[in-house]
């Protein structure tokens, strides 16, 4: 009895299996199953902590960070105003290799250096409660505004900006 009532709930499972497996989806309506755009937050994101901002200016001399993207989003300025120019010295070396990292898309923007111009981004002597900038290229918008950024120069590292 129970070998027959076993082969009858095996047949009937396979058979069920077998229609399921010939029916074909049909057309899919246009914004059905399409993934939905992402929306992006109305709140702004926090760019340093009250803490970090007090570290950057003990620490290496230099306040009032801002990262922000040009107009078209090819360029992105970093500035900063220098509280301690002894401590921000790293900042205005010259041979020290700028980058802006961003965190989400993993680019390392650089400095363009120009012909005539030379590179884009201030060097020389720092004086106290100046601010100066420097210019890195976004070719192709890898970063965004609201994305996270480190700028790395040398040995200083500035993390968790915010692009403006």
């Amino acid at each position: 009895m129970k070998h027959s009532t076993f082969h009858t709930t095996a047949a009937a499972l396979l058979a069920g299996a077998a229609c399921v497996a010939t029916i074909r989806p049909g057309p899919a309506v246009a914004g059905e199953g399409a993934p939905a755009a992402r929306r992006h937050s109305p709140y702004q994101p926090v760019s340093l902590p009250r803490q970090a901002r007090a570290y950057y200016r003990l620490a290496k001399g230099i306040d009032d960070l801002h990262v922000r993207s040009t107009a078209s989003g090819n360029l992105i300025r970093f500035s900063y105003r220098v509280a301690d120019p002894r401590k921000a010295r790293p900042l205005a070396d010259k041979r020290a290799t700028a980058y802006l990292y961003g965190e989400a898309s993993h680019a390392m923007l650089v400095v363009p250096t120009m012909d005539q111009v030379g590179a884009l981004r201030q060097t020389g002597d720092l004086e106290a409660g100046q601010e100066y900038w420097m210019v890195f290229s976004n070719k192709g918008n890898p970063i965004k505004r609201g994305d996270r950024v480190s700028v790395l120069i040398g040995s200083l590292h500035i993390d968790g900006l915010v692009v403006e």
